[in-house]
């Protein structure tokens, strides 16, 4: 039987904001009123059916590495999501394609919980700004609601 050893020259040392790394857990809240509309938002419209949620900004030179997405104040009963990314400036990039459920794809946002990322995504590092982006599926959202979604990831700024 063999005994292998992968080569460790390129490798850092992942230690917390220190020279050799930095671990960082984004926080983005999703809170809806009553009527369903995002609170905070450039609308005082509710959350429709297939509506894309700006949720906050991803920033460039971000790898990213996992994500939860915890649900404490269930939306209307059917509503899914996707959660992905997509660029600022709108337009895509060939060697890290926008992905619209990069993070998780029909996530049950109509029941309390917490949803791991459970995609087999590879990690990827953003070349420029992009918007945390929540889809929604299933249904119109019309009840207030409390998601929190926490992207972990190393900032290793921009190649």
């Amino acid at each position: 039987m063999a005994t292998i050893t992968k080569n460790t020259k390129d490798a850092r040392v992942q230690l917390g904001s220190t020279p050799w790394g930095n671990f960082t857990a984004l926080p983005y809240k999703v809170e809806t009123n009553s009527s369903g509309a995002v609170v905070g938002s450039d609308t005082t419209a509710a959350v429709g059916l297939g509506d894309k949620v700006r949720v906050g900004l991803l920033p460039a030179g971000f790898r990213f590495v996992d994500s939860e997405v915890i649900v404490s104040d269930a939306w209307t009963a059917l509503v899914t999501a996707n959660l992905g990314f997509e660029y600022v400036d709108g337009v895509d990039d060939t060697d890290v394609p926008q992905d619209a459920d990069y993070f998780g794809a029909a996530l049950v946002l109509n029941a309390v919980g917490r949803l791991r990322n459970a995609t087999t995504n590879a990690p990827l590092v953003l070349q420029k700004e992009a918007w945390l982006i929540l889809t929604t599926a299933g249904a119109a959202n019309a009840s207030a609601s409390v998601t929190d979604i926490v992207v972990f990831g190393i900032n290793e700024g921009v190649k």
